[in-house]
């Protein structure tokens, strides 16, 4: 079918009509969220000198939105399950809002992380509860695979434009970094009765109990692992405080795990990890953003503190990274998944992704942007544009529509997790790295692109030998998803 001929189709169907109304709502959120995920990095500086606060207190501006959002993605994803996706998203929207105002007005530093971390957990009920209204709103196959892309798409699309529109209201006035977002959001919020509700209308809840054990161990797990990965540099890797916060982590998540295995209704049913497609697809999920947000950290920092590049300077320099991951995206989601699957798509996105990471082992004390520093950003992009939308495919593939929040909640959560873990090693290596004598510093950032190209190399075995490139149809597990649904390696045959 072509374009003309789907959007007469659109125009001729109501609830296709509706869908398409859905897609767009849900996916202005999503680019609130990478948005908020990226607007504050230009405005740093300016906030800093405006509240006279201190470098730690400066970064929990940045981690305390991480810590919030992955903590209690899990807990979201579940939420949407149990209360109605459409119901949580739109109680999560309203505390974004909120969140976003008392951030452009408190002049105090502590407040003003407090409403970072209170933005980040209202996006970990918004994340997954958008994108399982759509995996249970688009049939699956072709018709989601490329609502997804589209979703992944906005994503992409909203995380480069935050680095940009970072540095223009910063240079008008940095509190508008909050309140901008506010108003998105609560554009968003005016227009969220539009959205198709849920299928099932709550049902998860009425089949079960409130898993309060799991909830807590979890979020409190997940908040614990993030916090103590991003502080852990700054205390030292052998130190009580990073060993005593990570071993605390695993002792709830190990809880957490012994919780769900007895729990008549548990938060996260543990069946949901029997198809190796899905906890594949997260395990790549993990180490991409181990790799991509940890290599875009080292290189920020490369370009400013070695290329001496202005703040708005090294915006515009990632600038291309989100164009092109917009562009392959498109393509990867449609055409390329259903050509050739998500294990091949998935593989050769994260080797493409690797090879951008170790083109940047070229650099120096100089390199020109055009010849050195713009190919291996563009070939860094492709590979993401090809493995972004390929993980949330795989991620929810087979899932039935009750655990639709669960699943878009774990994937969404190993990115989080995976962003931590990247940022926090990378920073060790450039520490642990240090050396005096000329050329020290750059050797030092080849050493944190090299690890980051191992992230890739994991990444391109785990989807290799972890998703299946083609699976028998089955009948679900437990009433969560099929072991290996037919449909795992979402290929499709698309109309026309």
């Amino acid at each position: 079918m072509s374009d003309v001929q789907r959007a007469a189709a659109v125009d001729a169907d109501p609830s296709a009509r509706r869908k398409t109304i859905s897609l767009l709502i849900l996916c202005a959120a999503v680019f609130l969220d990478s948005l908020d995920n990226s607007v504050l990095g230009v405005s740093l500086p300016s906030i800093k000198h405006a509240l006279s606060l201190s470098d730690g207190a400066l970064q929990w501006l940045v981690s305390g939105y991480t810590v919030g959002y992955g903590g209690f993605l899990l807990l979201g994803g579940r939420a949407a399950d149990l209360f109605g996706r459409k119901r949580t998203f739109i109680a999560a929207t309203v505390v974004f809002i909120i969140a976003s105002l008392l951030g452009g007005v408190f002049t105090d530093g502590s407040l003003l992380v407090g409403t970072r971390v209170l933005k980040g957990v209202a996006a970990g009920f918004t994340a997954p509860a958008a994108m399982s209204l759509i995996t249970t709103t688009f049939k699956e196959g072709a018709e989601r695979n490329r609502a997804l892309g589209i979703f992944a798409m906005t994503g992409a699309g909203g995380y480069s434009f935050g680095l940009v529109l970072s540095g223009v209201l910063t240079e008008i006035n940095w509190r508008l970094v909050f309140f901008v977002p506010a108003l998105i959001a609560f554009g968003v919020l005016l227009a969220s009765p539009m959205i198709i509700g849920d299928k099932s209308g709550g049902a998860a809840r009425r089949r079960g109990s409130f898993d309060l054990g799991g909830a807590i161990s979890a979020t409190a797990g997940v908040m614990l692992l993030v916090y103590g990965l991003v502080q852990a540099p700054a205390w030292g890797w052998g130190s009580a405080a990073a060993l005593g916060t990570l071993a605390g982590a695993v002792v709830l998540l190990v809880a957490f795990v012994l919780i769900e295995a007895r729990h008549r209704a548990p938060l996260v049913p543990l069946s949901i990890f029997r198809s190796s497609t899905l906890s594949s697809a997260n395990l790549v999920s993990v180490v991409w953003a181990c790799s991509t947000i940890g290599w875009q950290f080292v290189a920020s920092l490369y370009l400013q503190e070695t290329l001496h590049y202005s703040a708005l300077q090294t915006a515009f320099a990632f600038l291309p990274l989100g164009v092109v991951i917009v562009i392959t995206a498109k393509f990867a989601s449609g055409p390329l998944v259903s050509r050739f699957g998500v294990r091949t798509v998935a593989t050769v996105g994260m080797l493409i992704q690797g090879l951008g990471v170790v083109l940047f082992l070229q650099i120096g004390h100089q390199a020109d942007f055009a010849t050195v520093l713009l190919p291996a950003i563009l070939i860094h992009g492709i590979g993401n544009g090809l493995v972004y939308p390929t993980v949330n495919i795989a991620g929810v593939s087979g899932v039935a529509d009750e655990r639709q929040g669960v699943a878009s909640g774990l994937i969404t959560a190993a990115y989080q997790i995976g962003a931590g873990v990247g940022v926090a090693v990378l920073a060790a290596v450039l520490t642990a790295t240090a050396t005096t004598g000329s050329g020290a510093g750059v050797v030092n950032y080849r050493w944190a692109f090299l690890v980051a190209a191992v992230f890739s190399a994991a990444g391109v075995l785990i989807a290799l030998f972890g998703i299946r490139p083609k699976a028998a149809a089955s009948t679900p597990v437990a009433g969560a998803l099929a072991d290996e649904p037919a449909t795992a390696d979402t290929r499709t045959t698309t109309a026309g």
